[in-house]
């Protein structure tokens, strides 16, 4: 599927990796329609709540009706939390680790069961195009990360399936397993601990630049063998 003349939801797309991709989607010609829980200066831009079955039916209607369908859906929408199973205040505080699940893996596939509704109605030989986002943590997640990475394993475990179900629908599906990225979040750390972050990494020795991440949805996008894969972008960083 070209990106030019193309119509996408971007979630999470108000900062970081998603308003990178909707940057860059653009750029190529494409429309975009930025799915955010927070207010933005998108603007194309539908307030939403990914966890909530109404608020994503709403906002992926409203964008639907505003560009005249969906082609593509790129999910970026998600929180990270830092907490042992068992710390210094006692277990895991379980509210916490719904929270993260909820936002990173069922608000994903929230949003892409209702864009392949509307994909469907595309008539075509490639109706549309799923790119989720999982993360490095799905794979080789440290201590302190069950929750983030419990939810992104379940992006990289759902890919596939998905693949398979949506293959009779003409759409294609895959996730992007993002490593260590320059996204507001990491920048605001200190620098120092920034450039202990980079020097694990082993080549190119630095955070990932979230147009990288763009420019990979984006190809993708445009690559229409490319299907039920989850693809690492990560500098062969392998987390310990």
């Amino acid at each position: 599927m070209e990106l030019k003349n193309s119509r996408a939801i971007v979630t999470g797309g108000a900062s970081g990796l998603g308003a990178a991709t909707a940057a860059w989607f653009r750029k190529q010609g494409a429309a975009v329609v930025v799915l955010d829980r927070e207010p933005g200066d998108d603007p194309d831009h539908v307030q939403a709540d990914v966890t909530s079955a109404d608020s994503a039916a709403a906002a992926v209607d409203r964008a639907a009706r505003i560009m005249g369908g969906i082609d593509i859906c790129v999910n970026c929408a998600g929180v990270v939390i830092g907490e042992k199973t068992v710390g210094r205040n006692g277990p895991h505080d379980l509210d916490a680790f719904r929270r993260v699940v909820e936002v990173n893996l069922i608000g994903s596939f929230n949003v892409l069961r209702l864009a392949t509704v509307e994909m469907a109605k595309n008539g075509r030989t490639e109706n549309g195009v799923i790119v989720n986002t999982a993360s490095i943590a799905a794979f080789d997640g440290q201590k302190g990360q069950a929750a983030y990475a419990a939810s992104k394993a379940g992006i990289a475990g759902m890919t596939l399936p998905l693949a398979r179900d949506l293959a009779g629908l003409n759409i294609r599906v895959c996730a992007i397993a993002p490593g260590i990225f320059a996204t507001p979040m990491l920048r605001g750390l200190p620098q120092d601990v920034q450039d202990g972050l980079a020097a694990d990494i082993p080549f190119p020795s630095r955070l990932g630049d979230p147009g990288e991440f763009a420019r990979l949805a984006a190809h993708i996008v445009e690559n229409a063998y490319l299907n039920g894969e989850v693809i690492r972008l990560d500098g062969a960083l392998r987390m310990r």
